[in-house]
């Protein structure tokens, strides 16, 4: 016992203890086996017993047999397969998880804050076709990476109980069999020292694509009517303007998208409005998720904002990312 007091002392001092929380055994993840096994090389290497070493560890919630410790370091006993693959898949998981800033510093890119659903995707399509989720899971785990959530307290959208609505006429399909057909909007908040700032996103359904986004600090219809202008002119400036009668704009029923002056507007470019119903969020899902992503992505992560135009640069570069990246 006082054999492995002075491990645990040790590692305490030198830092070198492998973290690992003790839960129950449904939740229990083991350090690859690499990280073990050089611990223990470490510690040996400083004086202590091999059985020492095991005891602490196992009361950290790894467990480690000192035979199976010796079986590892056999000569010549080949490393598993299991052993190799969680090594390629860290190296992948890392390689997308961290970029360089133009400090020459380490700093954790979008794509790190993937959950393993999306991170094990991503994996996938850029570097191991074979990754399997449970092998991406223990490398995030490994890599301390963990897939952000998101929440949502703020009411942005106001109902105008006096005010028309134009029906809804996606009914919750949000699919398109091309570019400039289906176009889903809404607006989501964001703190900051100046005050509340709001964020409008205008998605084309087919591309997945952010076609116009405007930032203001009131909850006008401009907030709303800017971005509309504005998608309409880059459809019209890269060759593919909209069509009069083909183009869907869904939104939700916030007074913005209900006003008369909006309306017009849309009726001028031969846009077809398409209204959810009142406080369900799952008739404009899509936009949800973007603005979700938003929030999740950079705007908590990066808080607190102090000015509108560090929000406006900001976004500007989170949605030429979700763009092109």
């Amino acid at each position: 016992m006082k054999g492995a007091r002075r491990v645990r002392e040790a590692a305490r001092e030198n830092g070198t203890a492998p973290t690992v929380v003790t839960a129950s055994r449904a939740d229990f993840h083991r350090p690859p086996q690499p990280l073990i096994a050089a611990f223990i090389d470490d510690q040996r290497a400083a004086g202590h017993a091999v059985e020492s070493i095991c005891r602490v560890l196992h009361e950290q919630g790894c467990q480690i047999a000192a035979r199976t410790y010796r079986s590892w370091k056999q000569p010549g006993r080949a490393v598993a397969a299991r052993t190799i693959t969680d090594a390629q898949v860290i190296d992948a998981v890392h390689e997308v998880a961290w970029s360089t800033n133009a400090a020459g510093q380490k700093v954790l890119a979008p794509e790190g804050l993937y959950g393993r659903r999306k991170m094990t995707a991503l994996s996938r399509r850029t570097a191991l076709p074979d990754a399997s989720a449970g092998a991406v899971d223990r490398a995030m785990r490994t890599l301390g990476l963990q897939g952000i959530r998101r929440s949502k307290k703020v009411r942005t959208t106001i109902p105008d109980a006096g005010g028309s609505r134009a029906p809804d006429l996606l009914n919750r399909n949000f699919c398109a069999d091309a570019p400039n057909r289906v176009w889903v909007t809404d607006f989501t908040y964001v703190r900051s020292w100046a005050g509340f700032v709001y964020t409008a996103f205008i998605v084309d359904v087919f591309a997945q694509r952010i076609v116009a986004w405007h930032a203001a600090t009131t909850k006008t219809t401009d907030l709303v009517m800017v971005p509309l202008r504005m998608a309409v002119w880059q459809r019209r400036h890269e060759g593919h303007p909209t069509a009069a009668g083909e183009l869907i704009h869904h939104s939700d029923a916030g007074s913005q998208y209900t006003s008369v002056r909006f309306t017009e507007h849309l009726e001028l470019e031969g846009i077809s409005p398409s209204i959810g119903s009142v406080g369900d969020a799952y008739d404009n899902a899509l936009m949800e998720t973007i603005n979700g992503l938003y929030k999740a992505e950079l705007i908590h992560r990066r808080a607190p904002w102090k000015t509108v135009e560090s929000l406006e640069l900001a976004t500007l570069e989170w949605v030429t990312w979700f763009n092109h990246q």
